[in-house]
């Protein structure tokens, strides 16, 4: 499965590496004892979808961060799920490291080569791109795992329904990707994330065999279910190559409140109130001061409200018909002052209030290389972290640039830290410390990939290691697939 394959919490722009032409020659990028593996697979998948090539490869090479890097052998791109399980067969035969990708926007190194060995295949699913009519009496469509959310999107909404898991990354982010880290995203309080849309999976395991379940029951109690074990699982146990998803019907109307507020307490207080006052509450974002500041230079945004505040939380509500009207008997619940919020009730002014929200990560990015950290607190803990966070910085990485953003509504901060040298993770081990402490998880939705796998145990006992260890051996007992992420290497 695509195993780190989305953003939640910026715009990325497409990947679209431009394929070999049919003569292009090998270059020294192979390493001569894969020359045999690679005329194997361009016997599976034909000469364009196999290559080797230095430039070609390295569009596969680096992650959306620029943080993590990797070699591999050759990048090879199955269209079907019969290719798919040939390719991990022939992988599996020679024992050779395989990594899946997809649009490669994932944030934790975990769709990219392990290392700088040029040993592993990666094995892009963009080519598993096939849609299939929905099913609009059971709200549900079967999609390939290449498929971009923005297109499922666009084929539900044909038909008067929506794939509600919605990314800033939707151009690029692909269903595998989502499914393999169990994304969330920005509708999570409304919907749930992506565990709550899978009904079904086709993939298939390291040996090449190929696992279907796809008739998307709503009751169906035969067993244990092995869509749910490939969720979340990083592409550590499969690659997905289908999926079957439940939609939802379209809410065409959408509302958004942008707030200033004076304190992340106040946030949180407003999104209690919220969740009982307004119907079709479906984000809550928070971000700062300092994170406007750089949005606002980066993209030349002019001033949201008419004065600064310390907090602002950006609220969006939707629905069948126009919501408007709830949006403001809420905020009359709120007794705010005249100038601490900006609606939008139209396609145009809810697009430019989304946008000091959605352009974080491009404004964190375009400052420097960050160590982008995915976190969750408990409801009563998120306005301690923020502040005991801000500290900790201050104190111990004082020429680091901190900004801060998330999903305030399921308890999600997103934690960029620009300045510390990529390779060190010294930044990375104390916030991950910090958020063991107060109850937290260390990631949230990004997955755990190469970026976090030395911390799993900050999550996760040993107990549960050891089980999801013994899970790994027995679907891939020559560990082969994606080897580097989710599991200490040590």
């Amino acid at each position: 499965m695509n195993s780190s394959d989305h953003s939640q919490d910026g715009p990325i722009p497409p990947l679209q590496p431009s394929p070999p032409s049919a003569d292009l020659k090998a270059t020294a990028h192979t390493l001569v004892d894969s020359r045999a593996l690679e005329e194997t697979l361009v016997g599976i998948v034909g000469r364009t979808n196999v290559f080797s090539d230095d430039e070609l490869c390295r569009p596969y090479e680096v992650d959306w961060t620029r943080r993590f890097s990797g070699r591999c052998a050759m990048v090879v791109r199955p269209g079907t799920t019969a290719e798919t399980a040939a390719v991990l067969a022939a992988c599996a035969e020679r024992r050779v490291p395989v990594v899946t990708q997809g649009g490669n926007t994932g944030l934790v190194g975990a769709s990219i080569p392990p290392d700088d060995t040029g040993t592993c295949v990666v094995v892009s699913t963009r080519r598993l791109a096939a849609i299939q009519p929905v099913d609009k009496p059971a709200s549900q469509v079967t999609v390939g795992a290449g498929v971009t959310l923005a297109a499922l999107q666009q084929a539900a909404a044909v038909e008067g329904l929506t794939f509600p898991v919605d990314l800033a990354a939707r151009d690029s982010a692909t269903v595998g990707g989502m499914i393999a880290t169990n994304a969330g995203g920005l509708h999570v309080i409304r919907y749930g994330a992506m565990r709550q849309r899978v009904l079904g999976v086709e993939a298939v395991l390291a040996d090449g065999t190929v696992i279907s379940h796809l008739g998307g029951l709503l009751k169906d109690n035969t067993g244990y279910d092995l869509s749910q074990l490939l969720v979340g699982s990083e592409g550590t146990l499969a690659i997905i190559t289908a999926a079957r998803l439940s939609l939802v019907p379209e809410t065409p109307y959408r509302a958004v409140a942008l707030l200033g507020l004076d304190s992340t307490a106040s946030a949180l207080e407003v999104i209690d109130t919220l969740r009982g006052g307004l119907p079709g509450l479906q984000a809550a974002e928070l971000f700062f001061d300092d994170g406007l500041a750089l949005v606002r230079s980066h993209a030349r945004l002019g001033p949201p409200l008419s004065r600064a505040y310390p907090v602002y939380l950006l609220i969006e509500t939707a629905g069948r018909t126009d919501c408007t009207d709830d949006l403001f008997k809420a905020l009359t619940l709120l007794d705010l002052p005249d100038d601490a919020s900006a609606i939008g009730v139209d396609a145009s002014t809810v697009a430019k209030l989304w946008e000091y929200r959605e352009r974080h990560t491009e404004a964190v990015s375009a400052i420097g290389i960050p160590h982008k950290l995915d976190v969750t607190l408990p409801h009563s803990r998120l306005e301690s972290f923020e502040k005991e966070v801000r500290l900790l910085l201050k104190r111990d990485f004082p020429d680091a640039t901190l900004v801060l953003f998330g999903h305030a509504g399921d308890g999600n901060l997103h934690v960029n830290v620009v300045g510390p040298d990529p390779d060190d993770d010294a930044v990375d081990e104390a916030v991950l410390r910090l958020v063991a402490s107060l109850g937290g998880s260390i990631s949230a939705e990004h997955g755990i990939g190469r970026a976090k796998a030395r911390w799993l145990g900050l999550s996760r006992s040993a107990s549960e290691i050891t089980t999801m260890k013994a899970i790994k051996s027995a679907l891939d007992p020559l560990g082969i697939l994606n080897p580097a992420a989710l599991f200490p290497s040590a």
